[in-house]
């Protein structure tokens, strides 16, 4: 996601909360963007669970386990 994305949602959300509002055109972005930047989250924080390790006491390392996805 590119921070051009980020601030138009952020731009959209402003828009939003003023007394005209947003049209449906930009209520149709707005919603994309944000299924796209929630996706994007995701995705990231399944990378970083996939790397993370559990070291045990005596020195072993052990992957976290996959809940079947």
């Amino acid at each position: 996601m590119t921070e051009e994305k980020i601030r138009r949602i952020s731009e959209l959300a402003k828009k939003s909360r003023t007394p005209e509002g947003l049209t449906e055109e930009e209520k149709a972005e707005q919603a994309g963007l944000r299924a796209e930047y929630v996706a994007a989250m995701k995705q990231s924080l399944r990378s970083q669970l996939d790397s993370t390790v559990i070291v045990r006491p005596d020195g072993t390392r052990q992957p976290l386990k996959k809940n079947g996805r």
